[in-house]
């Protein structure tokens, strides 16, 4: 091992930079959680690039602190880490106006928190494209207030209003178990959902009701639920959508994904398999298989309304 000395405080400092960057992935997960707005996708992004070009100005020798040696030259280890810093550096600039950075997916706050997306202008404004146009859906969404579909996708937040939405629409549900602080679930949607195969069937086909496990807002009192697993009242839209996961799937992982069918009401345990309308699906980046988990449960969906 080399003897202590200038590179070991240029590691610790290194490692201080890289420790700043990270301790705002757990703030901003704070921060959906709570809902207080202060790490928006932009702001965070703004200070994991200052972050990252003070840690590239420091490694090659433009920026000094207290305890460092005199930098004579720079080695060929710390110019490749300063080249790779940059480089990432100017990769997240493009996020800043929308740019979905499927890489970083997983650790930044979800792309509906930013105030300038290109894309969802274009989304927006551009009528004569099918997977493009927004779909109407029976009533407006509770918690929407709180809670956004990623790529424009219109849905529910609570799992009886998208229920009845899709008995009246004649559709399947897409039940999608997620949460803020689920770096898969991210993934998921960067990698999988924006496929436009995939899209375009969770748009047409399915009615889409996204149930955040995590998320601390407080029910009313007169919306609490008293679970059927453990028998305690659940007071905060987290935990109630955790413990109807728990009850009725005996699951409690994130992304899991579920197809049910709108006609059978879930009262017991035993009516989820009645409902279920093809084998649920966890994480999975192979958006093939994702497609055929999609059509299967559709499938199935037409072959019962076929039947009846």
């Amino acid at each position: 091992m080399p003897k202590s000395g200038g590179w070991l405080n240029s590691v610790k400092v290194v490692l201080g930079f890289l420790e700043l960057a990270l301790g705002l992935k757990f703030l901003s997960i704070a921060d959906q959680t709570y809902h207080w707005g202060i790490l928006d996708r932009e702001v965070y992004l703004a200070l994991w690039i200052i972050i990252f070009t003070l840690m590239g100005l420091y490694l090659i020798g433009k920026l000094k602190l207290k305890h460092d040696d005199q930098l004579q030259y720079i080695g060929v280890p710390r110019l490749i880490t300063a080249i790779i810093v940059f480089a990432f550096v100017i990769y997240m600039i493009p996020g800043m106006f929308g740019a979905p950075l499927k890489v970083l997916a997983g650790y930044l706050p979800p792309q509906q928190s930013i105030d300038f997306d290109i894309n969802r202008i274009i989304r927006e404004n551009k009528s004569d494209t099918k997977i493009l146009e927004p779909k109407e859906l029976c009533s407006k969404p509770e918690y929407s207030e709180y809670f956004h579909l990623p790529h424009g996708l219109k849905g529910y937040f609570d799992y009886e209003e998208g229920r009845i939405c899709a008995k009246q629409l004649n559709k399947p549900i897409f039940l999608d178990f997620t949460g803020h602080g689920c770096v898969n679930c991210r993934e998921m949607e960067a990698n999988v959902w924006a496929k436009p195969e995939v899209l375009d069937l969770l748009k047409n086909e399915f009615v889409v009701v996204a149930l955040y496990v995590d998320d601390k807002t407080k029910l009313p009192e007169n919306e609490w639920s008293i679970s059927i697993f453990d028998h305690k009242p659940k007071k905060t839209i987290g935990k109630k959508h955790a413990d109807f996961q728990i009850s009725f799937f005996n699951v409690n992982a994130q992304p899991f994904y579920v197809l049910l069918d709108p006609s059978i009401e879930l009262k017991k345990p035993e009516d989820a398999s009645k409902a279920l309308l093809t084998a649920p699906v966890a994480y999975n980046l192979n958006s093939n298989d994702f497609v055929s988990f999609l059509k299967k449960g559709l499938t199935e969906f037409k072959k019962r309304n076929y039947n009846n």
